[in-house]
């Protein structure tokens, strides 16, 4: 297979596809017979000059896809794989891929720094290629060494600092790294390949430099080799530059304060007048020294008043400056920028920047924006027009209620105007800026609204009317609706104002996602979120019977969606968002109308015909089950209760499928909820179908490949299960209970310094605590002695919990929930098991004292449980 695999490399990019998927079948058939001799071939592949380009860059691509994937269980399995070969062979594929940096072709360099990358991820932790960074250094301090070399090399220092924690090389290492890319931006007998790749390496290496930034003398030299090369004469070098300032300033913004009057007018030259990849990450300098003020800003709070801001106040100090720089991008427009979403153009990115600035100074900002508003809302020409009310909507999230709402009242009617005029560009801009006026200044519940009984027919007239505009305009249209009705809930009687206008806003979002001229779904699916948004905000006791004939009329669109000619995969794409979109709209109907008993019986009639269309919509897939389908049946089950039992024959099938379907995992995580709405449904009715349903949760739970954001709502799920049966749970105790037990034995050795664990940790201790709860309660009347074995180690886990500090709120309300279950259920046993533990007084005490409501009524209730048993 090694002399004919260039011929199967060009196969596999033959056009013929016959050609290509036997020459992919060869591939597939050789990594898994021999994957040591399959890497080393594609290695000699990579490294060979005389191998055509077009092999040698699929031979890369393979190698890395041989060592990393996007899942992280594959992952793990590709490096257990590499960690396995033979050390000699790897010592071979090492050295053809660090000889394959030399090469003159540039797409082989790059595969080759990117291959040798991933493999310093898998071996760097395991302290197993110690060498790599000292041979890569020596690759550039000979002096008689290829450009392409040291730009090869360089590009792989980059990589190797992405791939890699700054705690896998010591600091002498770290030293040497910066100096070699530092040098290789500076000496000037370097090309411009060179230059970039160590600018574009300097950026993936700054996360180690702590140490250098901390020694004034070092930071002064970096700085000003990133600043110079920020006006290099190459396009790309002065992108790759402020791309490493923009990551400066969040990464060391406590050090920046010596060299802002630098950076302020280097980035201002490159706004005003350099090229736009250029002046695009000028801005985001600021921008992120916005977020890094913001965040600074909620951290502290305003303990010790606004003077002591532990920040260096930079945005504050350059207002005056920069405010009217970034005002001048709004008018740098392109001419379709409203048809392109995707598009980040230098106004958008101004007025992104202009929002951050007024979320971090508040009403300073008004002042300085305003002039430019008045200036230029009034001109003929659009991109004024459009400027000022970009730069507008733009502010309106930072300064004061009392600061803005003079200003929006006093221009609401302007803008409610500009909806009227002959240009899309400032209609669409107008939309928004509504749009946001509504988010951000309409909250009747909290006492404040720009929008009353007067000028409400106004606006509301307006928007129905703008509705029908071109669709990118109709689209924000829909966003100002969605605000507008998403500000009157919980409003009280306020709430009344906008039901004489639901009929014809229903209507006109119906028309809206069924038009024809939009390019794309995403109208469509604007205006049936709206749908949905208007219908979960109504006043229900004045609304039911119109929400009722809305029923009928999204039942009859999904059963239209049926019938749609499926002829390729993007017909059978269109019909599923379709119907997850009317899906979503189901869903919300019957969670408002189920609500009230006054309104429920509207559910009741329609569910037979409900459930019928969600068992077509899951029949339109062979493989897969549909999500919202999945999420309205759950929302069914709870408004339907007992009477759900008709229909678990039929759709048990489907939830297996679900359940079992652990590659999609969030539908995997959907059905495990959904499972939940059917015990609180049916309750021991649900009993034919748990030995099913637990045999499922408890294979999704051992598989290594599924997703572990899953698990915890399993764990939850047991309760909700234990709950419904009660004591005919008492089967699946053996399979359940070292499932939990093993998880708490988890959650106890998981790292404290990283954020991610820290959440899963919590979501894990929630849901083991969710399913001891619901398990105790099912066994407390007929089987409570069964869980006696099982309550020290759960008392030990709770003690474990308690003395975390990490530990959310939600957590708190599970622990101290499952102590008084535990409590109810084993009566006087209790009072042995707590009898050397102290732990439980203190946690309680901690709990009565709670801000939290809920977790104060949860532990009132557990000291009367614990103080029942406990005295006597």
């Amino acid at each position: 297979m090694a002399m004919e695999i260039t011929q199967v490399l060009l196969s596999a990019q033959s056009a013929d596809a016959n050609v290509r998927t036997v020459a992919e079948s060869n591939l597939t058939q050789f990594q898994e017979q021999n994957l040591p001799n399959y890497l080393l071939s594609l290695s000699h592949e990579l490294s060979n000059e005389e191998k055509p380009p077009a092999s040698r860059t699929l031979a890369g691509i393979l190698l890395k896809n041989s060592l990393d994937a996007k899942d992280s269980v594959r992952r793990e399995q590709l490096t257990q794989q590499w960690v396995e070969i033979d050390k000699a062979l790897k010592s071979q594929v090492k050295e053809l891929l660090l000889r394959t940096l030399a090469s003159s072709v540039s797409e082989a360099r790059h595969s080759s720094s990117q291959v040798i990358a991933k493999v310093a991820a898998v071996e760097i932790p395991r302290k197993e290629w110690p060498e790599l960074i000292g041979l890569l250094l020596a690759n550039m301090t000979q002096q008689d060494n290829l450009a392409s070399l040291k730009q090869g090399t360089l590009e792989t220092l980059g990589y190797v600092c992405e791939e890699i924690s700054h705690n896998d090389l010591m600091q002498e290492e770290v030293n040497s790294v910066l100096t070699a890319v530092v040098q290789g931006m500076t000496l000037a007998d370097h090309g411009p390949e060179v230059r970039l790749a160590a600018t574009r390496a300097l950026y993936n290496a700054l996360d180690f430099a702590q140490t250098n930034f901390e020694n004034e003398m070092e930071r002064n030299y970096i700085m000003k080799v990133v600043c110079e090369a920020s006006m290099a004469k190459e396009t790309e070098i002065r992108q790759a530059a402020f791309e490493c300032l923009v990551s400066i300033s969040s990464t060391y913004y406590e050090v920046l304060e010596p060299y802002m009057q630098t950076l302020f007018e280097l980035t201002a030259k490159a706004v005003k007048g350099d090229e736009e990849p250029v002046a695009l990450q000028a801005i985001e300098f600021w921008s992120s020294i916005c977020d890094e003020e913001i965040e600074l800003q909620d951290y502290c709070g305003t303990e010790s008043g606004d003077s002591a801001a532990p920040h260096s106040c930079f945005i504050q100090k350059a207002l005056s400056s920069l405010v009217p720089l970034l005002l001048e991008t709004l008018l740098k427009q392109d001419e379709d920028q409203d048809q392109e979403d995707g598009v980040w153009s230098l106004s958008m990115a101004g007025g992104t920047c202009l929002g951050l600035v007024a979320k971090t100074v508040g009403d300073d900002i008004v002042p300085l924006v305003m002039p430019f508003v008045e200036a230029n809302i009034a001109k003929t020409d659009w991109r004024s027009r459009e400027a000022a009310t970009f730069a507008f909507g733009s502010i309106l999230e930072g300064p004061s209620v009392e600061k803005l709402s003079p200003l929006v009242n006093a221009g609401l009617e302007f803008l409610l105007n500009a909806m009227n005029v002959d240009n899309s560009h400032i209609k669409d801009t107008t939309a928004w800026t509504l749009s946001r006026i509504f988010e951000i200044l309409h909250c009747p519940a909290n006492g404040f609204s720009i929008i009353s009984p007067a000028n409400l027919p106004r606006i509301m007239g307006v928007l129905l009317q703008s509705i029908k505009d071109v669709p990118n305009v109709s689209g924000k249209v829909c966003g100002a609706i969605y605000f507008l009705a998403q500000g009157y809930e919980n409003a009280g009687s306020s709430t009344s104002l906008l039901s004489p206008y639901l009929p014809d806003t229903i209507t006109s979002l119906i028309a809206t996602a069924d038009r024809t001229d939009a390019t794309d779904s995403r109208l469509k699916g604007y205006a049936y979120e709206t749908l949905n948004e208007v219908v979960r905000c109504a006043n229900i006791a004045e609304t039911s019977h119109i929400i009722g004939q809305l029923l009928p009329v999204i039942m009859n669109k999904l059963g239209q969606t049926m019938d749609l000619q499926i002829l390729s995969s993007d017909d059978r794409e269109k019909q599923g968002d379709l119907q997850a979109l009317l899906c979503g709209v189901l869903q919300i109907i019957i969670q408002k109308l189920s609500a009230s008993d006054e309104t429920k019986p509207i559910i009741l009639q329609s569910a037979d015909q409900m459930m019928m269309l969600f068992l077509k919509v899951f029949a339109c897939r062979s493989s897969t089950v549909h999500e919202e389908a999945m999420l309205a049946i759950g929302a069914l089950a709870y408004a339907t209760g007992s009477h759900f039992e008709n229909y678990m024959k039929e759709f048990y099938r489907y939830l297996e499928m679900g359940l079992q379907n652990f590659e999609e995992y969030q539908v995997c995580a959907i059905s495990v909820g959904v499972v939940g709405d059917i015990c609180r449904a049916l309750d021991d009715k649900i009993l034919p179908y748990c030995d099913g349903i637990m045999t499922h949760l408890l294979k999704d739970l051992s598989n290594g490949m599924l997703h572990r954001s899953v698990k915890p709502p399993i764990f939850s799920c047991f309760g909700d299960i234990a709950l419904a049966i009660g004591q005919y749970f008492e089967k699946y105790l053996p399979y359940a209970m070292p499932m939990m037990q093993g998880a708490s034995e988890v959650c106890a050795q998981m790292e404290t310094d990283d954020e991610d664990m820290v959440d899963y940790g919590n979501q894990l201790r929630r849901g083991i605590f969710e399913a001891y709860s619901g398990i105790l309660q099912g066994m407390k009347n007929l089987k409570a002695e069964l869980m006696l074995p099982h309550a020290a180690h759960l008392l030990q886990f709770i003690e474990v919990v308690v003395r975390d500090k990490s530990r959310e709120e939600g957590v708190t309300k599970a622990a101290v929930a499952v102590m008084g279950d535990l409590a109810d259920t084993l009566g006087p046993n209790m009072k042995i098991l707590l009898k050397d533990r102290t732990f439980y007084a203190e946690f309680l005490g901690e709990c009565l004292e709670s801000d939290d409501d809920q977790i104060k009524e949860t532990a009132t209730w557990t000291q009367g449980m614990l103080g029942r048993v406990l005295v006597s």
